[in-house]
C-alpha cells in the first residue's frame, strides 16, 4: 500500500507537503503508526494537570504549538498553517482571521455559559475542523483541543466513538463524518453524542 493513498474523508496532501516528511517510511501503516506515538506524547503533555492548569488554548499560538507538538516528528510543517488549497476548509489566506474568530467566539461562549461544557467543546472542534488550518492532522488536532477545553471545564475527555481509530477507514469514520457534516447545517447533536459515544 503506498505511503500517500487517500482514504474516505482523509485531506489529500499537496506533492510539496509529501517531501516535508521527517522519518523514511514506507507504507500508510508505517506512517499512521508514527503519527500515533508522536500524537501520544502530545495527550500526555496536553492532558496533564499542571499544562492544563498553565497553559490557554483558547490562544492562538497554544493552537499551532499543540498541532506542532503532535506532529513534529513526522512533518516539517508540524504547527505551521498550511500554504495550500484543500477539498475543505476556508482559503489558506482567511485561516489566521478564522482561527481569531473562533477563539474570540469561544472565550465569548465560555464566559457567558452560552453551551454547556461539552458543547462548547465540541462546537470548538467543529469549526476548528471547518477552518482545516493545517495540511493534515486538523481532526486529531481538533479532537485533542475538544478534551483540552473538557478537562479545563471538570468535564472527562470524550471517548470519539469509543477509541476506535478515526484515521483508518471504517464504520466509525464514517458515522465521525456524518456528525461532523450535520453539524456542518447547524445540527450539532449527532457529533455531540458521537464524541461521548
Amino acid at each position: 500500500m503506498s505511503l500517500f493513498v487517500e482514504g474516505e474523508g482523509n485531506t489529500p496532501l499537496a506533492m510539496e507537503e509529501q517531501t516535508e516528511l521527517i522519518p523514511n517510511l514506507a507504507t500508510k501503516e508505517e506512517l499512521n503508526e508514527w503519527e500515533r506515538q508522536n500524537i501520544l506524547e502530545a495527550y500526555a503533555w496536553a492532558l496533564d494537570p499542571g499544562s492544563l492548569r498553565r497553559r490557554d488554548p483558547l490562544v492562538e499560538s497554544y493552537i499551532r504549538d499543540l498541532h506542532l507538538r503532535m506532529f513534529d516528528q513526522t512533518w516539517r510543517w508540524a504547527g505551521v498553517y498550511r500554504t495550500t488549497e484543500k477539498n475543505i476548509g476556508v482559503p489558506h489566506h482567511e485561516i489566521r482571521e478564522g482561527i481569531g474568530t473562533l477563539i474570540g467566539d469561544a472565550r465569548y461562549w465560555l464566559e457567558h455559559g452560552t453551551y454547556p461544557p461539552d458543547e462548547l467543546a465540541v462546537r470548538v472542534h467543529h469549526r476548528l475542523v471547518l477552518i482545516h488550518p493545517f495540511a493534515n492532522g486538523n481532526g486529531r488536532h481538533a479532537r485533542l483541543i475538544a478534551d483540552v477545553l473538557a478537562q479545563r471545564q471538570e468535564r472527562p475527555v470524550f471517548s470519539w466513538g469509543g477509541g476506535e481509530n478515526l484515521a483508518r477507514a471504517s464504520d466509525f469514520r464514517r458515522r465521525y463524518i456524518a456528525a461532523l457534516q450535520a453539524a456542518d447545517v447547524h445540527d450539532i447533536a449527532p457529533l455531540l453524542a458521537f464524541a461521548r459515544s
